[in-house]
């Protein structure tokens, strides 16, 4: 019988793979395993965009005692297109994660932007954490209610959206503009980078405006989870003050 997170036999991944591509999170295959499925498998996941992760068995025998030469992992729910958070007419927040990689970081951020109303999460393919079950639980039942779109480069996903007229805004420790110094009552994505690094160069250069967090004490930087859920409160700020305004 399958683990309830993963499948080790080839015919149930290949049925996932034509039936429900965007329940898969990443394929690890035998490397000395040389089968006509799996080759398939290989085909079926690169078109579908899905990490394939060459392993040796003792890896697979560890996710799957079972396997057949290949093992996939599960997400805990269906991933979306990047076009699908594009509502034509709304005034989208949209968050971009730049190789998060850490289960309890993107759990916590998916819990932050949820309950900030945030219209979803971008996350690239490689280099970043998946929705595992893990991410689930941390995720303290969010994240049935936040699409979450996998893109296969974060750069060109940054650039669609600002065709799109939305605004780009990155979280980083050294610029020299304070967070609560944009306007966020326009269309617009967070994006946040890696526990390690923060945002990559080539993700930087796509952001409208670099906007940072005042560290007042020893501590130079604040987790990401924790850095993500101030500014999007700042976004749930602008916007309720806005509303009173009208009114």
């Amino acid at each position: 019988m399958e683990p309830r997170d993963r499948l080790g036999r080839l015919n149930a991944i290949i049925e996932f793979l034509k039936t429900s591509p965007r329940r898969l999170n990443k394929i690890f295959i035998h490397k000395e395993k040389g089968h006509q499925k799996i080759s398939e498998i290989i085909r079926l996941a690169r078109n579908n965009h899905i990490p394939v992760v060459f392993a040796p068995r003792e890896k697979l025998d560890k996710l799957h005692p079972d396997h057949q030469g290949a093992v996939a992992l599960l997400a805990e729910k269906e991933y979306v297109e990047l076009e699908d958070l594009l509502v034509p007419g709304k005034n989208t927040f949209l968050v971009i994660l730049d190789e998060v990689v850490d289960p309890q970081n993107l759990g916590a951020i998916i819990r932050s932007a949820e309950g900030a109303g945030a219209d979803g999460l971008i996350i690239q393919e490689r280099h970043s954490a998946g929705l595992t079950a893990a991410v689930a639980e941390a995720a303290a039942g969010a994240i049935s209610n936040l699409p979450v779109a996998r893109v296969t480069n974060i750069s060109r996903a940054i650039e669609q959206l600002k065709e799109k007229g939305i605004w780009v805004v990155g979280a980083e420790a050294d610029a020299k503009k304070r967070w609560c110094e944009f306007d966020f009552t326009r269309p617009v994505a967070i994006v946040l980078g890696s526990e390690g690094y923060g945002l990559r160069q080539n993700v930087k250069k796509k952001c409208d405006e670099l906007l940072s967090l005042p560290m007042l004490g020893q501590v130079n930087s604040l987790n990401v989870s924790a850095a993500a859920a101030v500014f999007f409160y700042e976004v749930v700020r602008q916007r309720f003050q806005a509303e009173k305004k009208k009114h």
